[in-house]
């Protein structure tokens, strides 16, 4: 006797045909999260707005002086951008001084619109749309191993050499071979 798993979007309940179809959410912060990030299935066609639907936002974090822990506040950035009178809010970030010990951001992204460079370490290996260009396929390539433990630190699928699609998508036919994978 076999056994068959049905797998669905827990967006929509709408079945899915191929574990191919499904694309794995992972909400990090919402009101109702009490215990930290979960995960939802859901179907790819039922997310490919959201990239569109996404707002440009700005973190920051306000250290008081009678607090022991900053407070950290999340707002659209023409709501934040209102609050610089003087001059407008990009001369004042430009004028700013550095914080002590903050991590510079990833020149990949200049602005929440930006395109992220694949073919950066950084990025290398994230699931995305599009056309997978030498460069990523060369980084993962020659990076797989480090690649898959920041995939899987961030909750993202791994990259399998046993997957068609993943050998397919990243040139890993040589190491397919090498680990004596049977590719159909």
């Amino acid at each position: 006797m076999g056994q068959k798993i049905i797998r669905f979007s827990d967006l929509t309940g709408k079945h899915a045909q191929d574990d191919g179809d499904l694309v794995r959410l992972v909400v990090l912060r919402h009101p109702e999260l009490t215990d930290g990030p979960v995960e939802i299935d859901a179907l790819a066609g039922e997310l490919s707005e959201l990239p569109e639907l996404a707002l440009d936002l700005v973190t920051v974090e306000l250290h008081h002086p009678d607090r022991a822990e900053p407070q950290t506040l999340v707002m659209e950035v023409e709501t934040f951008n209102r609050l610089a009178s003087a001059a407008p809010m990009s001369e004042v970030l430009r004028g700013a001084r550095p914080t002590a010990g903050a991590a510079a951001p990833s020149p990949a992204l200049a602005n929440g619109r930006d395109r992220v460079n694949y073919a950066s370490l950084e990025h290398a290996g994230r699931p995305h749309k599009g056309r997978t260009t030498e460069a990523e396929k060369q980084v993962v390539r020659q990076h797989l191993d480090e690649i898959n433990e920041r995939l899987a630190a961030e909750g993202v699928r791994t990259i399998d050499p046993a997957n068609t699609e993943h050998v397919t998508r990243y040139g890993l036919d040589t190491l397919a071979r090498e680990t004596g994978v049977m590719l159909t």
